[in-house]
């Protein structure tokens, strides 16, 4: 008798922890240390680039370790804040710690209903000409949201348009030291991150200094951020204690670890206190766009995002998501299993409890420069040529996408949607229809028949069969392509079948799929005719010397046909 399979265990962690080996505790230990060196800094950037207290930046970073380390299938996935999650987080909670905190909790639920309903076929009508104009806008408009830090300007508006307008007026006023130090740290940060790109591997049978090199060189360039940040709070830190302090600095962080308390269901304002109802309302389409955008690119693990999102809003989270930067650090750190998040969480926790008060002195201009340096490679230049090279239609959804988004994020979401959505209606309704005349007029369709197309369908037949100088005795359908067919198809064919018979024409199927032969034989189409192959209806056509063959009137004789 066949062995019985074991049950798969359903809690994720309980399918690699069982049989977790020593020899990988090193590596998961290597990229829980690398990641979390990533992620520190990065927190603390993407916080200012959400416009919340830099605190929530590292509040919004451990939660997503611990629970992927548990519920992740992926060993490789980090979650955490991210660029673009926060700079929806910017757009839709207008820069307070309540709204952004009920987003995630909300988001989590949405994420987590999306899991155990399997709704990830809501993202497939997200194509990817507006995921790419979408990136590819929110690329700029991040990177431009710096500038305004790099050259130590204060006071500048978050709106696209007024920031470039606001920062070209007021240029004069750049801080040199700002300007000075938020370049070097960018020039320092592409120049290590093009290090690490061209550094060849080191082959085990290297000798050892070679190897201890390779991995002096290669930490190095991993731990960009941690030290491009370090060098320049050393920096800052030299001049403060000379008197002097050319930089902006982001200030006193509260230490300590967040309280672990349910999101606020309601603010209290100036003016009395804002409901819950009053807050979704608020938040509006922020509600739909952030938990979808948090999971475009990995909806197979919906329902642990949305658990991280839930448990997260509890220690005052901001959204999070996969993070592609830290998770190609984790894949190239040789990460074994998803426990090197606890290696993350845990620094992130630590730097929490013991080291915020040395984060006083990072400048801005240093956490611009991270944020930079990890956006601009989500601007895709390529896509452009190479959907003009492939469709070019495709770049109506891209540039519409890109243009709004720089309005806002929404509408260039929502109108790239549409026109993606209209773009795939049109295709439905003019399905391609190919015609060739002989003895019999064959028109060939290209893709299923679906009611959009029936009048299109019909127009093509008759302007065809009826404007030929020696018009042919009979028109032949070729089916083949077609796959699926609804009811008000077969209302229109009836018509055409009527319509073709009143000018002494007949028409005949052939290469009808069995489930829409089913479908046809069932509607009782008076001088339904099918055959298996359009040679086989042209010859029966030349045999009746174009007049109309006897019609199919049971299912048993079809099926001989097809046979």
């Amino acid at each position: 008798m066949p062995r019985s399979r074991c049950p798969r265990p359903a809690l994720p962690v309980l399918r690699w922890l069982p049989r977790y080996s020593r020899a990988w505790l090193p590596l998961d230990l290597l990229a829980g240390l690398a990641v979390g060196l990533t992620a520190v800094p990065q927190a603390l950037a993407y916080a200012e680039l959400a416009g919340l207290p830099l605190q929530y930046g590292l509040y919004s970073s451990f939660m997503g370790c611990f629970v992927y380390c548990l519920l992740g299938t992926a060993k490789d996935v980090t979650l955490g804040p991210t660029a673009i999650m926060s700079l929806l987080v910017s757009s839709y909670t207008f820069h307070q710690p309540g709204y952004a905190v009920l987003l995630a909790f909300l988001s989590g639920c949405i994420q987590l209903a999306m899991g155990l309903l399997r709704l990830g076929l809501l993202l497939d009508f997200i194509s990817c000409p507006v995921i790419k104009g979408f990136t590819s806008a929110a690329s700029i408009t991040i990177s431009f949201n710096q500038v305004k830090n790099i050259l130590g300007l204060q006071e500048i508006p978050r709106q696209f348009f007024l920031q470039v307008y606001e920062t070209l007026r007021r240029i004069g006023e750049t801080r040199a030291g700002d300007a000075v130090l938020g370049l070097s740290c960018l020039a320092a940060l592409a120049g290590l991150r093009a290090m690490k790109s061209r550094l060849p591997q080191a082959a085990p049978t290297e000798p050892l200094a070679v190897r201890i090199s390779y991995l002096i060189v290669w930490i190095t360039a991993t731990a960009r951020n941690a030290l491009v940040v370090l060098f320049a709070g050393l920096v800052a830190y030299s001049f403060q204690v000379l008197g002097s302090q050319p930089f902006r600095l982001t200030g006193s962080i509260p230490q300590g670890l967040p309280a672990f308390q349910p999101p606020r269901f309601s603010l209290a304002a100036p003016n009395g206190t804002v409901p819950f109802h009053s807050m979704v309302q608020d938040m509006g389409v922020g509600l739909a766009v952030v938990p979808l955008m948090g999971l475009l690119e990995t909806v197979a693990i919906a329902k642990a995002f949305g658990v991280a999102n839930v448990l997260g809003s509890f220690v005052s989270s901001f959204p999070i998501t996969g993070s592609f930067g830290r998770t190609a650090v984790n894949a190239q750190s040789g990460v074994c299993t998803p426990a090197g998040g606890l290696v993350t969480g845990a620094l992130v926790l630590l730097s929490l409890a013991y080291l915020t008060s040395l984060f006083y002195y990072i400048p801005k201009a240093a956490l611009a420069a991270v944020i930079i340096s990890a956006v601009v490679p989500m601007f895709d230049a390529g896509i452009f040529r190479t959907l003009w090279r492939v469709k070019r239609l495709d770049l109506v959804p891209l540039c519409v996408t890109f243009l709004l988004c720089f309005w806002e994020v929404q509408y260039g979401i929502v109108a790239g949607v549409l026109v993606s959505g209209v773009l795939l209606l049109y295709s439905i309704a003019r399905p391609p229809i190919k015609v060739s005349e002989g003895s019999v007029l064959l028109v060939q369709l290209g893709s299923s028949l679906h009611f959009p197309a029936v009048e299109h369908l019909r127009d093509t037949v008759c302007s065809r069969a009826l404007a030929a100088a020696s018009p042919a005795g009979s028109v032949v359908l070729d089916c083949s392509h077609v796959s699926s067919i609804d009811y008000t198809a077969v209302l229109g064919l009836a018509e055409l079948l009527q319509e073709l018979r009143r000018h002494g024409l007949s028409l005949a199927f052939c290469g009808l799929q069995d489930p829409v032969l089913q479908v046809l034989l069932s509607a009782g189409l008076e001088g339904f005719q099918h055959f298996p192959s359009w040679e086989e209806a042209e010859l029966r056509a030349a045999e009746l010397g174009g007049s109309r063959a006897e019609p199919l009137t049971s299912t048993a004789e079809s099926t001989g046909l097809i046979q």
